[in-house]
């Protein structure tokens, strides 16, 4: 899957995806690297199209606390609630759940030696951070997620 993204992103297109009913994609999103770099900060697009990450305790959203909606910052979909953030003392914004699951892809990570699970937006495919399985109650998912990937907007 992710060497799939990659040979995308280096032909110069991205067809992001969303997951269907049978774990099947299909194009929401159709840009070129080029419009991408022209529509994102260099940090948010490291991000959301490189898969990077942010410096732990660096980002906008580690510490904010309003209430409102935290959406896509690659494509606009609305992603997460802040009545679902919490402090997991981790140095990134954490969720224990989405507004949507749908809205969310999974895709296996072996990067860096270990075996996690990636979280990308299922409208534009870009990346947003990482799931774990160490989160609070009702879930006891944390959601971590790059403040480079969200804008927020209040309710």
């Amino acid at each position: 899957m992710r060497n799939t993204f990659l040979l995308l992103l280096l032909m110069g297109t991205i067809a992001s995806y969303s997951q269907n009913n049978d774990n099947t994609m299909k194009n929401n999103v159709n840009k070129t690297d080029e419009q991408w770099k022209q529509e994102l900060d260099s940090l948010s697009y490291d991000v959301l199209r490189g898969c990077g990450t942010e410096p732990p305790f660096t980002g906008k959203y580690v510490n904010h606390k309003d209430d409102g909606y935290y959406y896509c910052a690659g494509c606009g979909a609305r992603l997460f609630s802040s009545e679902a953030k919490y402090d997991s003392y981790s140095g990134w914004p954490s969720f224990y759940d989405t507004t949507d699951t749908s809205r969310i892809i999974q895709v296996e990570d072996r990067s860096h030696g270990m075996v996690r699970t990636e979280i990308r937006c299922s409208n534009c495919g870009g990346h947003l951070g990482h799931l774990f399985n160490d989160g609070p109650k009702p879930t006891g998912m944390r959601y971590c997620v790059n403040s480079a990937a969200l804008r927020f907007e209040s309710h």
